[in-house]
């Protein structure tokens, strides 16, 4: 796991907290590799954002959701050199992860300053979480979210089932989960992805718009890729970090975005 805290955190009563998490194939070190920390840093400091503290946890090579009861190892059908993490990470990152973070760390502790985001697959694992999970998120991202149409061969090791399968996608949990409305939902994909994940995407969105829920989908140059999220990820993190302008004149004054 890793943090980024903003540099005025010792002189901080408390910070909203963003939950990032990274794609399928990589680690906690998309702080770096995203630029995030720089990042965040560049927009504070202009005002552009409110200081955040950020939280890339560790999920390995899984979809993010509680695909097994016992933590297992499994090799990957559609790829002879690679294998699978199959457990409950969901429960870890509920039941673990967010009550560390809270005790440890000077956090707002309640929904309204706890955000969650993720690449790809784990964009899907985001929003999940966020549907499932009501009253922890006030804010969700999913980034090229890996929001398959239907359950195939390279989707289907991940979940014991069809039902299962079924059971976690957010496109159907946005049918079915209590969603409040007051959850703001940011979507985006590249318009050559080649998932075609702009597909679930547009879906999701206009399924979340019929049930009055806040929501905004970009359809943004590039491909699924490492270098899309770079070039994208100020704009993630304006999302997560807006503020309305405050009249206190003690405290910092956000540009509106």
């Amino acid at each position: 796991m890793q943090l980024y805290l903003p540099a005025d955190y010792d002189s901080v009563a408390t910070l909203p907290t963003l939950y990032f998490l990274h794609g399928r194939s990589g680690n906690e070190h998309c702080m770096q590799i995203f630029d995030i920390s720089q990042i965040s840093d560049n927009l504070t400091n202009e005002n552009i954002m409110q200081p955040l503290l950020i939280v890339c946890p560790r999920m390995e090579y899984s979809r993010g959701v509680n695909s097994a009861a016992i933590a297992k190892t499994i090799p990957d059908p559609t790829n002879g050199g690679r294998t699978i993490q199959l457990g409950r990470y969901e429960d870890y990152l509920i039941e673990e992860i967010i009550p560390f973070i809270d005790k440890t760390f000077k956090t707002i502790g309640a929904k309204e300053g706890r955000y969650i985001g993720g690449v790809s697959a784990r964009g899907y694992a985001a929003l999940h979480n966020a549907f499932r999970h009501a009253d922890l998120f006030s804010k969700v991202g999913g980034h090229i979210p890996s929001l398959e149409l239907e359950m195939d061969e390279e989707s289907a090791p991940f979940y014991e089932n069809r039902e299962a399968w079924e059971a976690y996608n957010p496109l159907n949990l946005a049918e079915t989960a209590e969603i409040p409305r007051d959850l703001q939902v940011y979507l985006d994909a590249g318009d050559t992805d080649e998932g075609r994940f702009f597909e679930g995407c547009k879906i999701l969105y206009n399924q979340l718009k019929k049930r009055g829920i806040t929501v905004e989908n970009h359809l943004f140059q590039g491909n699924h890729s490492a270098e899309y999220i770079r070039a994208n990820m100020a704009k993630y993190l304006r999302f997560y970090g807006s503020k309305p302008i405050t009249t206190d004149m003690n405290k910092k004054t956000f540009k509106k975005i």
